[in-house]
């Protein structure tokens, strides 16, 4: 009997246990996972949207984690445990700021439920607001205002007239008369129209005659504006261009017989040098090819790098040493420059060398 008593205590413990381990398991069950916002304005601002749910199981349902695939969706949830039978809430939240067109973005819910990991969706498409002047025309040039500055003729040959043009827009309350203050010979510019009333907007048109320039590579000139007869040199317009020589008319004899540009090396490092240390260093220029190699250019990317070529033209066979000097001073860490040399080599016109170093400072 003892024995019994004891086999039926037994058995009584382990039912117990067994039934306590297969408890049913909290579920959580959205009465829908998207939502469309649909279209809507950019200046209506954040969207809301709360996806419901409910825990039809049979333990509390505990949210771990809801993270959105980006951060223009804001999500807040229920954060206490949610009982069997029990409902809660995502909020889920857009912000359409400098958002516009269609959206597609999920949210990721994490939780202790039988199915742990749940994905929402939301979607919809942000029609732009209307942008103000001064955002559609960021640029300030006087009473005007343009999306840009500077006109940048990227590659433009020796031989070659380009014209190009930026949109403007009269800002002010009153009309303005517009020309330029002595353009450069080679440059020509007008507003068109050459007055504007409040609001109105015109064009800036530069034509630029590279053949009037007796240089070659990158070039920088700004143009300074006349308003109203007034000129101020805050006021202006950076006009840029690259010039390159026009190898077009060469006939492949002459092409076979080109001067070729070798270089002894392209770079150059100084390693640690002290600050306001001058250090030099001599890049040798061969011409390779069967006619006379012209030094066109030589320009350097800041003023305290020099180069000092002996001879701008350099015969077949012969060479011509470039002395680089670095001057350190004001300097302070590793400094990366560059000189651009520019000759008559129609198969690579313009090479680029370039210097490094390390700049210590005091102690």
């Amino acid at each position: 009997m003892k024995q019994f008593f004891s086999l039926f205590i037994l058995v009584l413990f382990v039912g117990a246990k067994f039934g306590f381990s297969q408890a049913p398991a909290a579920h959580i069950a959205f009465e829908t996972l998207e939502y469309d916002y649909g279209t809507f304005n950019e200046e209506k601002g954040i969207q809301s949207y709360d996806f419901k749910f409910k825990n039809t199981g049979g333990s509390p349902l505990i949210l771990n984690s809801v993270v959105a695939s980006c951060g223009c969706t804001t999500p807040d949830w229920t954060r206490k445990p949610v009982a069997p039978g029990e409902s809660g809430t995502i909020k889920v939240s857009y912000d359409p700021k400098n958002r516009p067109g269609a959206f597609n973005k999920t949210i990721r819910v994490s939780s202790n439920a039988d199915n742990a990991e749940v994905t929402l969706r939301i979607s919809g498409k942000v029609e732009p607001r209307q942008k103000t002047i001064a955002e559609e025309y960021p640029r300030e040039i006087g009473p005007l205002r343009a999306r840009s500055n500077q006109i940048s003729f990227v590659k433009i040959l020796q031989t070659e007239v380009l014209k190009d043009s930026i949109e403007v827009i009269n800002d002010s309350a009153a009309p303005v008369q517009l020309s330029f203050k002595t353009p450069p010979a080679h440059i020509q510019a007008k507003f068109v129209p050459s007055k504007l009333e409040p609001k109105q907007k015109g064009y800036l048109v530069v034509t630029y005659d590279a053949s009037k320039l007796n240089t070659f590579g990158f070039v920088m000139h700004r143009l300074y504006l006349n308003i109203d007869g007034q000129s101020d040199y805050k006021n202006s317009v950076g006009v840029s261009a690259t010039i390159e020589e026009d190898f077009s008319k060469l006939s492949p004899e002459e092409l076979k017989n080109a001067p070729v540009a070798q270089f002894s090396e392209m770079t150059f490092d100084f390693g640690d040098i002290k600050q306001g240390d001058k250090v030099e260093h001599t890049f040798t220029l061969k011409n390779t090819g069967k006619r006379d190699l012209i030094i066109r250019n030589v320009k350097t990317s800041c003023g305290c790098t020099a180069v000092s070529p002996e001879k701008n033209i350099v015969p077949a066979g012969d060479s011509v040493p470039l002395k680089v000097e670095f001057n350190s001073a004001g300097k302070l860490g590793r400094q990366n420059k560059t000189i651009t040399v520019i000759t008559n080599d129609p198969k690579n016109p313009t090479t680029i060398l370039r210097i490094a170093s390390n700049i210590l400072g005091e102690g």
